[in-house]
């Protein structure tokens, strides 16, 4: 096996943040912070978002865990289609309250054409 050319393995601890609970485990994986694990040893810290601890599948409970805004955007973008809604089925219950405006015929003939009936010549 050639040197220099595999990643360090090494102990990792993995911090679920959404279930503020925390493994350790080896990986490969770089980053920059480290914590005093339980044994009293630092070793480097990956913060997750989703783990076996927090995931719907594994602890067979719903939770909705929006950390990038996408249940608030959702909302407002519903909330707005049902405004335009609203106001649409408005507008339509306004347009058949107002009076018809009278056929160019009934202006100038004073009644309304029957669709069986030609106009006097």
């Amino acid at each position: 096996m050639r040197k220099d050319i595999h990643p360090d393995y090494r102990p990792v601890v993995f911090q679920d943040t959404s279930a503020n609970y925390s493994f350790l485990t080896r990986s490969t994986i770089k980053t920059s912070k480290t914590v005093v694990w339980e044994d009293g040893n630092e070793y480097p810290l990956v913060t997750v978002e989703i783990s076996s601890a927090s995931h719907p599948f594994y602890t067979g409970e719903q939770r909705i865990i929006d950390t990038a805004g996408q249940v608030d955007r959702f909302m407002r973008r519903l909330q707005t289609a049902q405004n335009r809604q609203a106001e649409t089925a408005q507008r339509r219950q306004t347009k058949q309250e107002q009076p018809r405006k009278p056929s160019l015929y009934q202006e100038v003939f004073g009644e309304e054409q029957n669709g069986s009936e030609q106009p006097a010549e």
